[in-house]
């Protein structure tokens, strides 16, 4: 391949950065000739993330084997997918070098940073795919086992995994302790927060509000307390607070000021960094007033794919983001949950939506087919 071809690199490998790996492969404007598109990813394999929950639940379906979905050649020869690490990068008027891990050192004319969230407890997936596989099974060997589970963070994950494991294993008592006066945040209307309580008691689990947990590791009798002096009976805790931004690489490279309080990547409504024109941010780790969430990257991809190829051509970023209306889908076991959409005066729905639009499937042919990931193996 020739030298003179110029690198435009995505760097992660989740929604965020395969759909505007893919945005700029298929926009029509990009020029094999003059550059080369690589997407690099510390996993050979894209993590269907909504999936994660009901798989470290349950063997039922054999999801493992459909929510680790291989890469293939899901850019069609126009990019390739690079298995690697990056530890640091350089900034430069003309763009800059990514070091890897392995100590390889690549150079960019354009960056565009999709490094997304990490998770705790069985979110947090090993970057191997067997060893992804193992941890999948360790989590539910630990949930069959456990008789008295406590969920710390009454979001969305910890709602869904109260939903899974009441419907999977309902004799288990299931608790959520959560730091608000009501599930989720102030994002939604008290009356959807409200529904979302509803429908996670109707299953029989257990909610603890406006408290939280002293430590996360059952004392000897088998209980944790709650800083207002709560006693639940526990033999299995879950950390299943929200995603941290995967960011610290960044700011060392870049400096403090390039990261919001909470760590996340500041960005101008080009999704460019101010002071780093070369360089673009999509996906969880921006800063930007909405909830984080897989729904919102394919609306950032569409901003930023067509900018990217524009500064790696000479011209201007011209398109801008302006948000994404905010909506959530919470399956509560495979065969409920609710709905909030954004709409008129705000939309809620119950059972039969969620069902038909996320819990039987849990998105993940829909991802496939959306990012051309090809079929599992049989």
């Amino acid at each position: 391949m020739s030298k003179s071809l110029q690198n435009i690199i995505v760097l992660g490998g989740g929604t965020a950065g395969a759909s505007t790996a893919l945005g700029i492969v298929n926009s029509g404007k990009f020029n094999a000739s003059t550059h080369r598109l690589i997407l690099i990813t510390p996993r050979s394999f894209y993590v269907q993330l909504p999936a994660v929950i009901r798989t470290s639940v349950t063997a039922e379906g054999d999801l493992e084997k459909r929510i680790l979905m291989p890469y293939g050649d899901f850019l069609k020869g126009k990019g390739e997918v690079k298995v690697g690490k990056v530890v640091s990068f350089t900034s430069t008027e003309t763009g800059g070098e990514l070091t890897l891990q392995s100590g390889e050192k690549l150079d960019y004319s354009v960056l565009v940073l999709a490094t997304g969230n990490t998770w705790p407890g069985a979110l947090n997936l090993p970057e191997e795919e067997a060893k992804a596989v193992e941890s999948l099974k360790a989590w539910r060997a630990k949930f069959e086992k456990a008789t008295d589970v406590v969920l710390v963070g009454g979001g969305a994950v910890g709602i869904e995994y109260a939903g899974e494991l009441k419907d999977f294993f309902p004799t288990k008592k299931v608790t959520i302790v959560h730091n608000q006066d009501a599930l989720l945040n102030e994002t939604y209307p008290e009356k959807f927060r409200r529904a979302a309580l509803v429908r996670v008691q109707k299953t029989g689990a257990q909610v603890v509000l406006d408290d939280r947990l002293e430590e996360l590791e059952p004392s000897e009798s088998g209980t944790v307390k709650t800083k207002k002096g709560k006693t639940i009976q526990a033999d299995l805790v879950i950390p299943t607070w929200g995603g941290r931004p995967n960011t610290e690489f960044i700011g060392s490279s870049l400096g403090a000021d390039a990261l919001s309080t909470t760590g996340h990547v500041k960005v101008l409504p080009t999704l460019q960094l101010a002071s780093h024109p070369r360089i673009f941010a999509v996906g969880d780790i921006i800063d930007w007033k909405e909830q984080k969430q897989q729904a919102k990257t394919p609306a950032h991809a569409a901003v930023a794919a067509p900018n990217v190829i524009a500064v790696a051509t000479g011209a201007a970023a011209t398109g801008v983001y302006k948000g994404s209306m905010e909506a959530i889908i919470i399956t509560v076991g495979r065969s409920g949950g609710v709905t909030y959409m954004g709409l008129l005066w705000g939309l809620t729905f119950g059972d039969w939506f969620t069902r038909l639009i996320k819990s039987k499937g849990l998105f993940i042919d829909m991802t496939r087919s959306q990012l051309g990931l090809p079929a599992p193996a049989a």
